[in-house]
């Protein structure tokens, strides 16, 4: 992978860009937003994606596979920092003398003087970012934004508004987040993650302080997650607001009911608030009141902000259904973090009724799945009947001696709950094998597990339950 250099100079102007890895959710939405700049776009991408012809039929010009010819007549290249140093687009630039950004670095240009709104937080950053700009656009606003998955009512992850604001997911993994001039911070958590970047727990708790220092109006964050805590006691602010379940937060939910899509109450000194998602899990209800934080931040009254949330329906990948066979319902999540992979079956455990939960884990990358296989197996194994492992999505890593998806499933307490099964269509034939009607098969990781989805309904069209094999009885 390639560290960003952020001390690189950003072109005052761009003419013609070409983004390496322009399909990645990230990288098209900020493609969309220069072709509707009208600056010329071209990119790569190592596979061909709907993302990739949607790009081409919005007039830009895209390439399967890396090739120095790619390049063309581009003034500036924008990588992503997955892309290996001895990719040959980015080594033609380099030789060139071309500037050659980060994505951040665009994302930065793009804002320019805007009114911004920063979301950060090791989970539930995707989701507060789409329901920050749906409910802008409920209460009669119209922001810019990008974000790193599909807003599902949108259809898109990213968009040119006319208002002076500006939102964005704001990526914490490899510092960049602190390149930004954030007006508002919103902080959904800080969970220890990413510490091949950071390399300690205190380092990557310190960016979130300076982060959230740097905010010139208000840090909207988490009153209950105990890294969020440690953050907050380091900061110097003079304008912080809290919110969650504790008793001591500014903006308070409680009465919080998983049963279907989730039901609460946000509380504000004496005003307070009930209402319903339409998306289920407690943990949105806690997305939900950090997000309704943040628009009272920006002058919103608490009734409006809530009643603007309410209208969400999610963002693509997370907790998404794909379809129905033989009354299997399959869905795919993008958690790839053990707190995430535990919401997400939460989650699944509130609207699944009396059926059964199949999870098909694949572990990203080697250093996360050496880091933490107890970890996501304690979770797997307490949260879903029955589990299928698939090999590691490697993403930006080499491969590690010994670190394969089978750490995972050994590491659980009962091995009859589990499968390493490495070959996607033996997964997807054992899945079909033991799933019956009522039980919901979701898939996890935010690698490409999310294209075993097809396989899986196929086989469940194909193949019927066969009950004795059945697990977690």
């Amino acid at each position: 992978m390639i560290r960003p250099d952020l001390s690189l100079p950003i072109p005052e102007h761009i003419a013609a860009a070409h983004f390496i890895g322009i399909g990645g959710s990230g990288m098209s939405g900020l493609a969309r937003m220069f072709l509707a700049r009208g600056i010329r776009v071209s990119g790569s991408d190592r596979a061909d994606s709907p993302g990739l012809r949607q790009l081409e039929a919005l007039g830009a010009r895209v390439h399967v596979g890396h090739d120095a010819a790619n390049l063309g007549d581009a003034d500036t290249v924008i990588h992503t920092g997955a892309i290996w140093p001895e990719n040959p687009e980015f080594l033609l630039a380099k030789e060139r003398g071309m500037p050659v950004i980060h994505r951040s670095q665009a994302l930065h240009w793009l804002i320019g003087r805007r009114r911004l709104v920063s979301v950060a937080g090791a989970h539930g950053k995707t989701t507060s970012t789409g329901m920050i700009v749906t409910a802008l656009q409920a209460l009669g606003e119209d922001p810019t934004f990008v974000n790193g998955g599909v807003i599902a009512q949108l259809g898109v992850s990213s968009g040119t508004g006319s208002d002076e604001l500006f939102v964005i997911e704001a990526d914490e993994s490899d510092g960049t987040f602190e390149l930004y001039d954030t007006s508002i911070a919103l902080i959904t958590n800080v969970d220890p993650d990413h510490l091949d970047h950071y390399g300690t727990r205190d380092a990557f708790d310190a960016a979130f302080a300076r982060f959230a220092d740097g905010a010139r109006e208000a840090v909207v964050i988490s009153a209950d997650d105990p890294g969020a805590l440690r953050v907050a006691a380091r900061l110097t602010h003079p304008h912080i607001i809290t919110f969650g379940e504790s008793d001591a937060a500014d903006l308070r939910v409680s009465d919080i009911n998983t049963d279907g899509p989730v039901a609460f109450t946000i509380v504000r000194g004496a005003e307070s608030v009930s209402t319903q998602l339409a998306i289920p899990g407690a943990h949105n209800a806690i997305n939900a009141t950090g997000v309704v934080a943040v628009l009272v931040a920006l002058g919103h009254d608490l009734e409006a902000s809530v009643r603007a949330v309410e209208g969400f329906t999610g963002t693509l990948r997370r907790f998404e259904l794909h379809g129905v066979q033989r009354g299997v319902s399959v869905y795919d999540d993008y958690a790839h973090h053990p707190t995430e992979v535990a919401a997400a079956l939460a989650a699944a455990r509130t609207v699944v009724g009396t059926g059964r939960i199949i999870a098909v884990h694949q572990p990203h990358t080697f250093s996360r799945t050496r880091d933490m296989f107890q970890e996501f197996a304690d979770v797997l194994e307490s949260h879903a009947d029955h589990t299928v492992v698939l090999d590691v999505y490697g993403a930006r890593e080499d491969p590690l001696p010994g670190v394969t998806g089978a750490l995972v499933s050994e590491a659980f307490a009962d091995p009859e709950h589990v499968h390493f099964i490495s070959d996607w269509q033996d997964a997807a034939d054992y899945t079909a094998l033991v799933a019956r009607d009522g039980d919901f098969v979701i898939t996890l990781g935010c690698g490409n597990v999310n294209l075993i989805v097809p396989q899986l309904l196929d086989a469940l069209a194909h193949t019927p339950s066969t009950a004795d094999v059945a697990p977690g009885e």
